[in-house]
């Protein structure tokens, strides 16, 4: 099982970024994906999880603003980031499931600048 996330970057508040995690060794169709971020100095925390029938489910500080999506013929799985804020900065990482597992992607940085 391989995950790799890309997509990160600098960005000033309000901006926009999408994250990409690209996934191989497993049936990407049958699980669901979901998006972390740990902030500095802090725990990593689900900002958003999608089903294998995509079904999504969203962390109240990026509703609105977040958007999971998948595509399961590229085996992929997306973060659509609008109106950045500040505290949205820190290392985003996938992880296959709906429910955490011990399957990580190595975090792509985003820095969201005021």
């Amino acid at each position: 099982v391989q995950l790799q996330a890309s997509g990160g970057g600098l960005v000033q508040a309000g901006g926009s970024l999408r994250l990409s995690c690209a996934t191989s060794g497993y049936m990407f169709r049958d699980f669901g994906m979901g998006w972390y971020r740990q902030a500095p100095g802090k725990q990593r925390e689900l900002d958003a999880r999608i089903s294998s029938l995509g079904g999504t489910n969203y962390a109240d500080s990026v509703k609105g603003r977040f958007a999971i999506s998948r595509d399961n013929a590229e085996k992929t799985v997306y973060l659509q980031m609008n109106s950045l804020k500040p505290e949205d900065t820190g290392v985003y990482y996938c992880n296959r499931g709906w429910t955490i597992s011990a399957y990580w992607g190595q975090g792509t940085l985003v820095t969201v600048s005021s």
